[in-house]
């Protein structure tokens, strides 16, 4: 059962349908009190009765929680929580996800599994999915001596079946991927500005990473994550220069900064950062939009995720990205920054 309209609600709260429970909650305005729908209380009528998503929502229309069905108790909401915690487990493991499967194992139905899951995690079951299988890859490469090794130990029955999503996983070819930068050289400096510390770092083709942060020990960490096996060396005088453009660009804001990029990334990562680009100093966008213009408008989240992988900041102008509502939402180097980085453009802009 769905539950998606009022009267599908209401047949769940008269027949105490169990999985049902999560799902909505309702309030009775002759006794301000809220409740699950599974509460044994005495039935109020109909025209009394409103329903909530959550319990937040309830309470801040003005509804207690009912003391007889605890809708908010801790051990309710920390077994939901066991739940999903299993339900990740089992799509973590999983070539395939059956989601019907685990959704009966967390005793739901598949279209409330699906949507306590979002709420729980922030993204859809298969969302998650795909994140943690393009993890167990890229961990299998950078471990094992062999593609076909890493592609067996990931859990893909096939070769076929891998290099048909390889492109969506890596970004690039396999073998590249396992290399993990083996055999180039990056330089890179770390210098203060008025947003902390940037380090930038480039290989022969451009700039492949710009990390904003206040941990000048954190970002070269970081740096080495991205490239474990690629030899990092500090810059030299011309690269220097580079950097300073950067920094200036950090400071005074311009249509673009105008270096060559080495950008690397899963298809859709690039699909979302090349969108990035064509927003305007000054204007923004909502992950909604940017969904549309990379014609992916269900894909909010997926976008939403490009933009927090962004390892080129100011370059690939990702806070430029709010919410639909117009606030700031999420920002991988504060947001702080983003709001400074913002407020820099458009007076940049007006002037």
């Amino acid at each position: 059962m769905r539950f998606r309209s009022d009267d599908e609600r209401w047949a769940a709260v008269q027949k105490r349908e169990k999985r049902a429970d999560g799902a909505f909650y309702y309030a009775v305005l002759s006794t301000g009190v809220y409740c699950r729908p599974t509460c044994a209380a005495r039935r109020a009528k109909r025209e009394n009765v409103r329903f909530f998503p959550t319990c937040l929502e309830a309470e801040a229309a003005g509804f207690r929680a009912c003391k007889r069905c605890r809708p908010n108790d801790a051990s309710f909401l920390s077994e939901r929580a066991r739940a999903m915690e299993e339900a990740c487990r089992k799509l973590a493991e999983q070539e395939k996800p059956d989601l019907d499967a685990i959704a009966a194992g967390a005793g739901m139905s598949r279209f409330h599994f699906q949507r306590v899951f979002k709420d729980a995690t922030g993204v859809t079951p298969h969302a998650y999915f795909a994140a943690k299988r393009r993890e167990r890859i890229q961990r299998e490469l950078a471990n094992k001596k062999t593609v076909t090794q890493a592609i067996y130990d990931a859990g893909f029955q096939s070769n076929g079946r891998f290099y048909a999503k390889s492109s969506e996983l890596l970004g690039m070819r396999p073998k590249q991927f396992q290399d993990g930068g083996r055999r180039e050289t990056i330089q890179y400096a770390i210098e203060a500005c008025s947003l902390g510390f940037v380090l930038v770092a480039a290989t022969e083709k451009g700039l492949c990473a710009i990390l904003l942060g206040d941990d000048t020990e954190q970002l070269f960490a970081d740096l080495k994550s991205r490239f474990p096996h690629a030899e990092l060396r500090a810059g030299d005088a011309a690269f220097q220069q580079d950097v300073q453009r950067v920094i200036s660009f950090v400071e005074q804001p311009a249509p673009s900064l105008d270096l060559p990029l080495d950008i690397r990334g899963t298809a859709f990562q690039q699909r979302v950062w090349q969108a990035l680009q064509e927003i305007r100093p000054g204007t923004t966008a909502s992950y909604e939009e940017l969904a549309r213009r990379i014609g992916a408008p269900r894909a909010i989240r997926a976008v939403a995720g490009a933009c927090a992988a962004n390892p080129l900041a100011i370059a690939i102008p990702c806070h430029r990205v709010l919410r639909k509502d117009g606030a700031l939402g999420g920002y991988r180097w504060g947001l702080a920054r983003k709001t400074t980085l913002l407020e820099r453009e458009r007076q940049s802009v007006g002037k």
